[in-house]
């Protein structure tokens, strides 16, 4: 089967957007599907307002068209809900084409806590979006409540994996002190709440690996915390394992990718008990949550990290694509053949 997948989301930004569309690409790639990533990089681009790292292409529906034809795709899905992901959706609409989409980023929350625009307003525009599509996948249960109470109509679950060949227990580890090390791994933005954590009375040391709009402010106000910058593969995987906590701050995010490689690593993860960590840490072995978030830190010291890791690895990639091809829908009159061969592969 065909599969096109569009998103605003891809190479150079390192988040678990982009990872998750990798990820799902290569397993079904492994399935025998044929999938085609459209991204900015094919297209002309503006650097996203307040997000430079982030390129916006500027299309329209006769842009994308093209690109469509000569895919001739089975299958639409649609990403992200940026100026590429409207234009797909135009042409699949126009032409009565089912199609998927994909919801990664509480967006809504980000851009109030950006430009102050009320939350009603981008889940109205969101709501529109969604709706004209077979399903809306989500990544938690908790999420899939939030965008039905928001009048969301088909909401299903999609949820995330971890590549075990790099992200596990044994393995290298970075020298460092018999001091505790508290983890933070993620982008350096207002919407991650990462200065909550470098503002926290902790013992040891508090290391920090990822970069963004926020770096350079974060840097020079905690210039004590030890900072890696961009990291990924087996050089996070070595991050990870030499941590004793990864502490996830965020009230934003709508999975976490990193809690959950790092508990495939054996560190466990500290949190809130908001969106995100309610689903993913949903077994007190793997991580701790506490509206005080210097409590959970603490009391994560204490976890088993065989017990641990055992817990993160539950997680595949494997698992995630194959609820990932449940929602999916073969555009009308195309055969659903092969759809069947791939759910079956499992």
């Amino acid at each position: 089967m065909k599969i096109l997948i569009a998103t605003e989301a891809w190479d150079p930004q390192v988040n678990g957007v982009v990872r998750t569309l990798k990820m799902t690409s290569r397993e079904l790639t492994r399935l025998g599907h044929d999938v085609l990533i459209v991204n900015p990089s094919q297209f002309r681009s503006i650097p996203c307002p307040t997000y430079p790292e982030i390129r916006l292409p500027l299309v329209g529906r006769a842009t994308v068209r093209k690109v469509i034809d000569d895919f001739r795709p089975d299958v639409v899905h649609i990403a992200t809900e940026g100026p590429l992901g409207w234009a797909i959706r135009g042409v699949a609409i126009d032409r009565g084409w089912s199609f998927s989409t994909g919801y990664h980023s509480r967006f809504p929350e980000y851009v109030q806590m950006r430009i102050g625009l009320p939350v009603g307003l981008s889940y109205a525009l969101l709501r529109k979006f969604h709706n004209a599509g077979v399903a809306t996948m989500v990544p938690t249960p908790a999420m899939l409540s939030t965008l039905q109470e928001r009048g969301f109509k088909r909401p299903v679950i999609w949820s995330r994996g971890v590549d075990g060949e790099v992200f596990r227990a044994k393995g290298q580890r970075l020298a460092r002190t018999g001091r505790p090390v508290f983890l933070y791994v993620g982008r350096l933005a207002v919407e991650k709440s990462v200065e909550d954590f470098l503002s926290l009375d902790l013992p040891g040391e508090k290391w920090v690996a990822g970069e963004g709009p926020s770096s350079a402010e974060l840097r020079r106000r905690f210039p004590a915390a030890r900072w890696f910058g961009l990291l990924s593969g087996l050089e996070l995987a070595r991050l990870y394992r030499s941590a004793d906590v990864m502490v996830f701050p965020s009230k934003t995010d709508t999975f976490g990718l990193v809690m959950i490689e790092s508990m495939a690593c054996g560190t466990p993860v500290a949190a809130l008990p908001v969106t995100g960590p309610i689903d993913v840490l949903r077994d007190p072995r793997g991580g701790v949550m506490n509206p005080d978030l210097r409590t959970a830190c603490l009391a994560a010291l204490k976890l088993d990290r065989r017990e641990v890791a055992d817990y993160g690895g539950r997680y595949t990639w494997a698992a995630s694509t194959q609820q990932f091809l449940s929602a999916i829908q073969p555009i009308q009159g195309r055969s659903g053949a092969e759809l069947a061969v791939g759910i079956s592969a499992s």
